[in-house]
């Protein structure tokens, strides 16, 4: 819950981290490898019929989905070789002494707490007993409120979140903001929807509630009532939430009003007292990002039965607690979200857990040793100078766009200069003096982690003025983002790496891999919720009025398109939602080829294996995205991430680029083929 909300990611599974293999752009071919792994293709398929089984046909066959996984693909791969080197670092620390309160005993006693299976299974219940008593005795809706904040401090999702991050309207300042939440399935659509899929899904739901509920001493018939409690509130919760498509729209969720306007609005809870209590009394001033959800809070709160309520908080608590706790609880848990939700066959083995969390909560620590060790502090200037390529390509083209006026692109190459870049790691780090880590329990330990990261960010509150130096993602994440409030393009040590990045490899593979991922995150200040906010980072109109009908039209017919994809029988892609990010491939693919072309110009690089250097951009683009995955991850992912499918980023990404057809002959013929006069062109 304590994270930042509105960054847009490349990806939507935040990985571990990895070595940067990266030099300075050289076109020298006499000296570089083509980076394309033959072994990766399915050369029996028909490029301009499917080219994602083309590209990664091979790559899918040499890489089969394990039972720990839902969906594998090149992140993951990358993700589960930085893992280890992770594990590798932790683990020394661990099996050290340390003095109490350095880093490394820290990190050394949770990693070890949370390996400790002996431990965990004798404790059983018992580190959870005490919050769960707490919730029982809650005798009034006034002290029910007042429990409110510090379920919330300890990352129980309970009714909705609280947070602070930058105002929309002023993003020099920090704001404290509401948000839709406490629905355990995480998608209103669970709730509400009544097609087979959605319904068993449900259905299983119910069943895991009462288990877990027994696993923590309820009896059987106490268990089943209180699912329908929880399914009762959770139900009300979904109904009243914004759908993945309104949530995407800035203008809708912004509602700044002072805190005695919020009171009136939502007077069932005392929001002095509320506020008090999450160390923030001083502000005056809150955006209620949902209206309708916060409101049907209020209405919960004073119709519900007080029971009804009891249950649906202890199960918040069971529900946050259970990947801390004793192995059959944990079982329970991956039963119902592993494999009935995800498809999943086995659980990720602990070790993997164990480091996972280690770096969740200690991630800047980690990460500080991470690069120390992995990563050469040089790279920095190289990547630099790559962005400053793909930078000046994004300008060239914004100049060249025939359907945006000469006003609009001024402020347009204004804000594309003003990109804050970041690159590998901060320059401060983060410090963890107040995080107590203690051998206690490890789910008491998580308990402090969060409440730890609850102080660190409503502290911002107090300070005000927004700090552009803060990093949303640790050097060791494989993954990237860009932010809107700060304007800012963020690239983690971890994803500078192969199949980002090859130091060995040419500019044609370079640019269609780590080029088109750079593109896909300066686009994104410029796709449909990005090209909202001014080069301050505020949510302003810096368009005129011709210029954004003609965006919202280019934009709506990309929409179109991947609306008509279908990603499973009798379910379709949607496009509406995923639009942002498909903006993002798109002008990434674009950006990135035109800076290949400028900066290969004079070097004439040469066919290899087979394959002109306009065809390898392409492969090294798609092989990005190899990956297989469940049908019931399909469906899930359909529902609740902005990303499309790695299928789609590359077949539904490609017909709308000219110079994929130009590399691989595309005809009018071929399944893939869209017509001239369809085809989208944004930036």
């Amino acid at each position: 819950m304590f994270k930042h909300l509105k960054i847009k990611l490349l990806f939507p599974v935040l990985g571990l981290g990895g070595i940067l293999l990266m030099t300075p752009s050289c076109n020298n071919a006499n000296k570089l490898i083509s980076g394309i792994d033959l072994k990766n293709l399915d050369t029996t398929a028909v490029p301009g019929t499917d080219f994602y089984q083309y590209a990664c046909g091979g790559w899918m066959k040499n890489n089969p989905l394990t039972g720990e996984y839902a969906r594998f693909g090149s992140f993951d791969k990358l993700a589960e070789n930085n893992r280890k080197q992770l594990r590798e670092l932790i683990e020394e620390i661990a099996a050290k002494p340390a003095n109490k309160g350095t880093v490394e005993q820290k990190i050394g006693d949770l990693y070890n707490l949370a390996m400790d299976s002996v431990k965990l299974n004798k404790d059983g219940i018992k580190p959870v007993e005490n919050q769960l008593k707490a919730i029982a005795s809650i005798k009034s809706t006034q002290e029910l409120t007042k429990l409110m904040p510090e379920l919330l401090k300890t990352d129980v999702d309970t009714y909705f979140a609280l947070y602070v991050d930058a105002d929309l309207m002023n993003s020099n300042e920090y704001l404290v903001q509401t948000y839709q939440s406490g629905i355990s399935l995480g998608e209103r659509e669970y709730y509400l929807d009544n097609d087979a899929q959605t319904t068993n899904i449900r259905n299983k739901y119910k069943e895991h509630v009462v288990k877990m509920f027994q696993l923590f001493g309820f009896a059987e018939p106490v268990a089943k009532q209180n699912m329908e409690s929880v399914l009762k509130i959770e139900t009300r919760l979904a109904t009243a939430a914004y759908d993945q498509i309104k949530l995407r729209d800035p203008h809708a969720n912004y509602n700044k009003m002072s805190v005695a306007d919020l009171q009136k609005l939502v007077p069932a809870i005392n929001w002095n007292e509320y506020l008090k209590a999450m160390g923030v009394a001083q502000i005056k001033d809150i955006s209620v990002s949902q209206k309708e959800s916060l409101i049907e809070v209020g209405n919960i709160i004073t119709t519900e039965p007080l029971a009804t309520q009891i249950a649906y908080l202890q199960w918040k608590v069971i529900d946050a607690a259970a990947g801390y706790l004793s192995d059959n609880i944990y079982a329970q848990n991956f039963d119902f979200y592993g494999k009935t939700l995800s498809g999943k066959t086995e659980q990720t083995p602990r070790w993997k857990r164990a480091v996972s969390n280690v770096d969740g909560v200690l991630g800047e620590a980690v990460g500080q040793m991470y690069v120390k060790k992995y990563f050469p502090a040089e790279a920095k200037e190289r990547m630099l100078k790559l962005v400053n390529n793909l930078q000046a390509s994004l300008g060239e083209r914004i100049n060249a766009l025939p359907w945006m006026g000469d006003s609009t692109k001024l402020k347009a190459i204004d804000k594309l200069n003003t990109f804050h870049v970041k690159i590998g790691y901060p320059d401060k780090w983060r410090d963890y003096d107040n995080l107590d880590i203690t051998k206690d329990s490890y789910y008491a330990n998580i308990q402090r982690a969060n409440r730890f990261e609850s102080a660190y960010m409503f502290a911002k509150a107090a300070r005000k003025e927004v700090d552009k130096e803060e990093w949303f993602m640790t050097p060791q994440t494989v993954n990237a983002y860009y932010n809107p409030s700060t304007n800012e393009i963020c690239f983690p040590a971890g994803i500078l790496q192969y199949p980002f990045f090859d130091m060995n490899a040419d500019d044609a593979f370079n640019y269609g891999a780590i080029g088109v991922v750079i593109g896909h995150e300066m686009t994104h200040g410029f796709d449909d919720q990005g090209c909202q906010f001014d080069k301050d980072g505020n949510l302003k109109n810096w368009w005129t009025a011709d210029d954004k009908k003609n965006f919202d039209a280019r934009t709506k017919g990309l929409a179109d398109y991947f609306d008509a994809i279908e990603v499973a029988p009798g379910t379709k892609a949607n496009g509406k939602f995923t639009l942002g990010e498909n903006i993002a491939d798109h002008g990434g693919l674009q950006v990135s080829y035109n800076a290949f072309t400028k900066a290969t110009k004079e070097s004439h690089l040469a066919n290899v294996d087979g394959f002109t250097p306009e065809q390898r951009f392409f492969l090294s683009y798609a092989n990005v995205w190899a990956g297989n995955i469940r049908p019931e991850e399909i469906l899930v992912l359909t529902k609740s991430d902005p990303h499309s499918l790695g299928k789609w980023r590359v077949n539904g990404a490609l017909p709308h680029i000219q110079a994929w057809y130009d590399a691989f002959g595309i005809k009018a013929t071929d399944a893939m083929y869209v017509k001239t006069e369809n085809r989208v062109s944004i930036w």
